[in-house]
């Protein structure tokens, strides 16, 4: 160790707390967080700087960027010039700044992640607004500190006209804190500053009135005005953004075009990644993405297959790529050189109270200027009364400090006053310029007298504030570019949907479409039908279902999964038409298939979830009760309905009170009648009890129905051959037990005759006279009858034939409709609430 050298032992752990936080609070003070006052963080400050000192102006000559870069780096920012030159980029890029700081000339990279040319090939000047910033630095508003190397003073601050923290926001990451703050429209923030200035009293709510959003360079949607009330009452909160899109239709083809996307969203990584996630099926409707911007604006093009629906393909494209994207906004800003918390109020404030401080003091620099003037100008005119004596004076005098002593013996004149009329000039003696000098001190003392009035009035300063804000609302204001949708989610489409009945199909490869219930026509038991359906090869429709365009659905499918969706969700089609494929509607797995629905009432009714159930019956006989709420909280990848056993899967579901009877019919022809209290409700994951016994390892359930009203609701059965029959359940006179109600679980009674002529059972119903009933054929054939023309038989009769069947045609489906002229509650229909339950299977 040399001479004179000690070793001081220290703690690791102490000093490395201490590095680490002088380290971090270097980085928040001096490097990451912008001021309240400017907006500006350090960097753009010396930028801003720089560009001054050197004379860059709006109306001046660009100069070279590296010229600029290396002024600053040499003067005021001793870090790389990459820091210095990125900052100056961003501040000239449209889509980066809503109100840009510099006008740069050359290649400053684009929307699509372009990178800027080297500053030696690109130039740059200062804008318009960039000069009002920094407009009366030189009159002492602002406090200069030294810079790195005590050479030079630097601003601390800028005066900044402009609420620039509001209207360019800011983002960057310090240590342990980040901020975040989006951009806001200068003539709104402007609007509101005033409002605040006539009164400090002002709430939040009605500064919102003027401040309405952020208002983002790039254009497009705020989505919802939540996110937008957290963020300027508490300075946290996420701004929802969608892209601007139309759907156009371009040579004969739908397509959507976007116009303007989301705050810092980068556009060709956009569509990079919207055409992988086309390639992996994840978005599906999309046959070409043509980005097909200038220079002139932005247009994307999204080219869509035949079927695609457009708004449906938008939608997913919301959902799974950038084109709708939130903003995290989180104000903090250093107040005072620590880091702060601020909303909406707090920020025009500190502005406000900094504009304050600003005019103050320029006030003071001018009065002090326009004094000291003055004292000059008393010192001349009294020159220029006694002017004879004075240039005698001065010429008996052998040099300049000997005249200067004697005209302040003489005179009574200070030291300033004595040199000014040393070194007067001679044409200042004619008339004419000693008018002036007089005219000058008279404009002076009212000048000084004015100044003196602002300094002593606050009314008169905020009066200034004002003024000097509407000057540049007028000049730099513009409209808003980010539309607001106020609902952003909160208002339905079904507002503009009339919620009329629908008849909901569903074909066995799994296509789906609703269709106005009033496209079908009534037609007289046994005749032949209309073409109810244009099905693809070997297909058929399987289900068919009514409910109304307000309602919702949920779909179980066969595996025990339930998805979620709203009626006037479901794509619309002609009678004819063949619908849309379910699994571009919900993510069902491939191999899986939706097998029954419930339409429901709102499912944000709490009362209403909490007394419906939901009963399920698997094709092996198991049934399982479960609440209604449990359904209530849908998830996109469906949730779990029932775990299925092996071999058996979902068949049927109905929505009931709890109170009604269970009554599950076999493929042999049996059916079983018990009370829906006899099952306890279960978990969504539970499997369920047994219902009913099959005759054999062939035989399997194909329907069941929730009894609520046993004296007026007859059973419906229909056999494959197109036989079918109406039964009591009581007999209405002696209200005997025709079905007896049993424990589940039991073989059941016989409820058709099964032969060869009527084929095995395909389908049980609960039907009363008001309904007419829907029967569609393997072939696609349709035909609708009225209940009332089936007359009531016995239970072990095979009924009479409901449909005529050409060669081996089967029946696919049985559904029940309300009679028109029915005026009953929508709920009616609702307690039918389920699918059709078939066999499934083709001949």
């Amino acid at each position: 160790m040399a001479e004179g050298e000690k070793l001081i032992p220290i703690n690791i752990e102490d000093e490395m707390k201490s590095a680490y936080i002088d380290y971090s609070m270097s980085v928040i003070v001096s490097r990451a967080l912008p001021d309240v006052r400017d907006g500006l963080k350090p960097v753009h400050r010396r930028v801003l700087f720089g560009m001054y000192e050197l004379g860059v102006l709006s109306n001046r000559a660009y100069k070279k960027s590296a010229r600029i870069v290396g002024e600053v780096l040499g003067k005021y920012h001793p870090h790389g010039d990459t820091s210095v030159y990125d900052t100056m980029v961003r501040m000239a890029q449209e889509w980066s700044m809503r109100y840009m700081l510099v006008d740069g000339q050359g290649n400053f990279g684009s929307v699509d992640g372009d990178s800027p040319a080297a500053m030696r090939y690109t130039e740059a000047r200062m804008r318009k607004v960039s000069e009002e910033m920094l407009a009366d630095i030189d009159k002492d508003t602002v406090d200069h500190n030294l810079n790195f190397d005590d050479t030079l003073k630097e601003p601390s601050v800028l005066p900044a006209r402009i609420p620039n923290l509001l209207v360019n926001g800011a983002s960057g990451i310090a240590v342990g804190m980040a901020t975040n703050m989006p951009p806001h429209n200068l003539t709104e923030v402007v609007d509101g500053t005033v409002a605040y200035i006539d009164n400090h009293d002002i709430e939040i709510d009605e500064l919102m009135e003027h401040i309405k959003a952020p208002d983002f360079p790039t254009g497009g949607i705020i989505y919802g005005y939540d996110g937008v009330r957290e963020a300027f009452k508490t300075g946290r909160g996420r701004v929802v953004m969608r892209a601007k899109a139309n759907i156009e239709e371009v040579k004969g083809k739908e397509c959507i075009v976007v116009t303007e996307i989301p705050y810092q969203v980068n556009k060709a990584d956009m569509i990079k990644k919207t055409a992988d996630l086309i390639n992996d099926k994840k978005i599906e409707g999309i046959s070409l993405i043509r980005d097909e911007s200038d220079r002139n604006g932005m247009r994307v093009v999204y080219i869509l297959k035949r079927d695609a629906i457009p708004n449906i393909v938008l939608n997913m494209l919301y959902k799974h790529t950038a084109l709708q994207s939130s903003f995290s906004v989180n104000n903090i800003a250093l107040v005072k050189g620590r880091p702060e918390m601020l909303n909406l109020k707090d920020m025009i404030r500190h502005f406000v109270e900094h504009r304050h401080e600003v005019v103050v003091r320029r006030t003071e620099f001018e009065l002090k200027k326009a004094k000291d003037r003055a004292h000059i100008l008393e010192g001349l005119i009294i020159a220029s009364d006694n002017i004879d004596e004075v240039i005698a004076l001065i010429r008996a005098s052998s040099n300049a400090e000997e005249a200067r002593q004697k005209l302040i013996d003489r005179f009574e004149l200070t030291e300033v006053q004595a040199k000014a009329i040393v070194e007067m000039r001679l044409r200042q003696l004619t008339g004419l310029e000693q008018d002036k000098l007089r005219a000058e001190y008279e404009e002076l003392m009212e000048t000084i007298k004015d100044l003196e009035d602002i300094l002593a009035s606050k009314e008169r300063r905020m009066q200034i504030i004002k003024d000097e804000l509407l000057e540049i609302k007028e000049k730099y204001g513009d409209e808003r570019r980010s539309t607001i949708n106020l609902a952003g989610g909160d208002l339905s489409i079904e507002d503009m949907i009339p919620d009329e009945q629908v008849v909901i199909s569903i074909s066995h490869a799994g296509y789906i479409k609703r269709t106005p219930l009033t496209e079908y026509k009534k037609q007289n038991r046994g005749g032949v039908g209309s073409k109810a359906s244009t099905t693809r090869n070997e297909d058929f429709l399987e289900y068919l279902f009514v409910g109304t365009n307000h309602q919702y659905m949920i779909f179980f499918t066969q595996e025990g999964k339930c998805f979620w969706m709203r009626v006037f969700e479901i794509p619309e089609g002609s009678k004819t038409s063949k619908g849309r494929a379910i699994q571009n509607l919900v993510n069902i797995e491939p191999h899986d298939k939706v097998k029954a629905f419930i339409c429901t009432q709102d499912l944000k009714d709490e009362e209403y979830i909490n007394s419906h159930y939901v009963i399920m019956a698997t094709k092996k006989g198991q049934v399982k009760k479960t609440s209604l709420e449990q359904y209530s909280r849908p998830r996109t990848n469906g949730i779990n309905a029932i775990t299925i056993k092996e071999g058996d899967e979902l068949l049927s579901a109905k929505l009931t009170t709890g109170e009604s009877q269970v009554m599950l019919a076999l493929k042999s022809g049996k059916a079983i009648r018990f009370e829906e209290a006899k099952t306890r409700p279960m978990g969504r994951n539970a499997s369920g009890v047994r219902g009913i016994r099959l005759a054999n390892d062939n035989d399997e359930v194909v329907g069941m129905i929730a009894v609520e009203n046993p004296k007026e609701e007859t059973v419906l059965v229909v056999s494959e051959n197109g036989y079918g029959k109406r039964t009591y359940i009581n007999d209405p006179e002696t209200g005997e037990e025709i079905y007896r109600i049993t424990n589940r679980g039991g073989k059941g009674v016989k409820t058709i005759s099964i032969t060869e002529k009527t084929g095995e059972l395909v389908t049980i119903k609960s039907v009363t006279d008001n309904d007419d009933l829907m029967i569609i054929n393997k072939s696609g054939i349709a035909i609708r009858i009225a209940v009332e023309d089936l007359r009531v038989m016995g239970r072990a009769t095979q009924g009479v034939r409901l449909i005529n069947l050409k060669g081996d045609d089967a029946i696919a489906a049985v559904a029940k409709v309300m009679n028109e002229e029915d005026e009953e509650d929508i709920e009616d229909l609702n307690e039918d609430g389920t699918a059709i339950d078939t066999d499934g299977e083709e001949e």
